[in-house]
């Protein structure tokens, strides 16, 4: 009895462990199934690791931008087009890592836990992705940079939806270059700075201290600053771009004063500018989506007045990535809430799928928000001119951000408040100068497509 007793023990825990051990593996299935599927040694999808067989990617037109055909990967017609949506197209190798073809390869596949690859298998084509980008307007803002490298975003700041992503330098997938990997002119090719790189950000990092000086200083607006084109701190100075006299607030934003901004941000203090900053998603690990973003630093100096005041003005050791602060500009066009862009318009096997909902990035107070679009509208109308944008209604700050031994970068960021076209751009051409240059006038050639063709 006890003999059947034992054996009946032993047999249950084998039971027991069978059946765990099918759990641990249904599991490992549901979780990774779709990463097993993608590998590239399935060669129903990959030929010596390059992607052949893959679902349809068109823009927000229909613009097909890669398909397969015949078991091979086809791109766009026109090599222009090719260079301008590399980055959020993806080359079929993965090495853009955040290009769709890598990020999304599973939905590509078609992959589903009940039937696995099956539908691609049959057909050579996988599930169709939609992005949410225009080609066209990818191209215009390709052209518009020029001969300078950089980044340029456009996005619906009610949604999130990116309308355009340009990365710089780039090349053509169906002609690549010999020397890619060796030759200094496509230094950085393989990175979507876009969402990848972080630059200093000049002068729009006084949206950012002037955030923290409406919630924190009650009588900013009535304060009164004094530029000679210096500032001493008390343990050095701080340079300014020019020598503006006698300015209040709204004033020194426009004129981009750094004399004014030092000395707020020397009154405001590390502490204050830091919580400011954290609040809106510096220094964290932030996500478009699914698309992981480099980290926004900013570390204002708690022992030199000087470096806590060139900090303020987006010098000293302060970066930020782009889409990362087109949220913040969001935020600011959008009365508080900024949307995280999002690349990706809809995925499914047959046309679209159900829409995406927003994701919030980060908040602002809607009360300094709404004040932070004023000025930043008075910036266009009393500094830039409205003759720059016709047509846009457009709020804005422009940046020229210093670097040792190279040419300043060219920055500017916006948005237009007219209710029909309720998009944000940010701009950074690198090594092309003043904020009011290139990065402005690729920024103003992008929305003026937008204004005749968006809808």
């Amino acid at each position: 009895m006890n003999k059947t007793v034992r054996r009946a023990g032993i047999v249950y825990a084998l039971i027991v462990l069978f059946l765990a051990g099918v759990a641990v593996i249904a599991v490992q299935f549901i979780m990774n199934g779709s990463d097993w599927a993608t590998n590239k040694a399935n060669q129903h999808i990959y030929s010596n690791g390059t992607v052949v067989n893959a679902g349809t990617i068109t823009d927000r037109n229909g613009i097909v931008l890669a398909e397969s055909k015949n078991n091979k990967r086809v791109f766009n017609d026109s090599a222009s087009v090719r260079k301008a949506v590399l980055h959020i197209v993806g080359d079929t190798s993965g090495v853009i890592s955040t290009g769709t073809h890598n990020l999304y390869r599973s939905n590509l596949s078609g992959y589903n836990i009940f039937d696995g690859i099956l539908n691609l298998k049959r057909s050579g084509t996988g599930s169709a992705i939609r992005l949410n980008i225009d080609s066209k307007a990818n191209k215009i803002a390709y052209e518009a940079l020029g001969s300078f490298n950089g980044t340029l975003i456009v996005c619906n700041y009610k949604t999130g939806e990116i309308l355009c992503s340009v990365s710089k330098p780039s090349y053509d997938v169906n002609y690549v270059p010999r020397d890619l990997r060796t030759n200094p002119a496509y230094e950085g090719v393989f990175l979507d700075k876009a969402v990848s790189a972080k630059y200093t950000p000049g002068s729009i990092m006084k949206i950012i201290t002037a955030a923290c000086a409406v919630e924190n200083i009650p009588d900013i607006d009535s304060k009164v600053f004094e530029c000679t084109g210096e500032y001493q701190t008390g343990d050095g100075k701080v340079i300014c771009n020019g020598v503006h006299g006698k300015i209040d607030f709204s004033q020194a934003l426009a004129q981009s004063c750094n004399c004014a901004f030092a000395q707020i941000s020397i009154e405001l203090g590390a502490d204050k500018l830091l919580a400011t900053a954290k609040s809106l998603g510096f220094n964290r690990h932030l996500s478009a989506k699914e698309v992981p973003l480099t980290v926004s630093r900013f570390a204002p100096s708690k022992t030199s007045k000087t470096e806590l005041g060139w900090a303020g003005i987006g010098q000293s050791t302060t970066q930020v990535n782009p889409t990362h602060f087109l949220a913040i500009i969001n935020a600011i066009a959008n009365g508080g809430t900024g949307y995280s862009p999002d690349r990706i318009a809809s995925m499914g096997i047959v046309g679209d799928v159900v829409g995406r909902m927003p994701e919030i990035m980060v908040r602002m107070n809607p009360q300094t928000a709404a004040k932070l679009k004023t000025m930043m509208r008075f910036n266009v109308t009393g500094k830039y001119g409205d003759w720059n944008f016709p047509g846009l209604e457009m709020c804005a700050k422009t940046g020229t951000a210093e670097n040792d031994g190279k040419k300043s970068t060219s920055v500017f960021a916006g948005f237009s408040q007219k209710e029909s076209l309720p998009l944000a751009v940010i701009c950074f051409a690198e090594e092309a100068g003043w904020g009011s240059g290139t990065a402005m006038k690729a920024s103003n050639t992008v929305l003026q497509y937008f204004l005749k063709n968006y809808e």
